[in-house]
């Protein structure tokens, strides 16, 4: 039997931005700079590694780091609603 591995969706990376900021997902508007509510290199790689360990994401840390707000966050993953 082959394990089905979970779709990363746009919810659920709100909230897992939120959980690793301390925040709630409704409180993180989708196109703020992530970086104004705490986000640093620290919380970036554990979301990267969360997502390739669950999700089997593969993205580059500095494409993220460059762009970080949710809505192109979810563009550069290419995430269903």
């Amino acid at each position: 039997m082959t394990a089905v591995t979970p779709t990363l969706t746009l919810d659920q990376l709100r909230r897992d931005i939120a959980d690793v900021l301390g925040e709630e997902p409704a409180d993180i508007p989708l196109d703020e700079n992530l970086v104004d509510y705490g986000l640093d290199s620290v919380r970036l790689m554990t979301l990267v590694g969360r997502w390739r360990e669950t999700y089997g994401v593969d993205v580059a840390l500095t494409d993220l780091a460059e762009r970080p707000a949710i809505e192109e966050w979810a563009t550069l993953l290419k995430l269903p609603a």
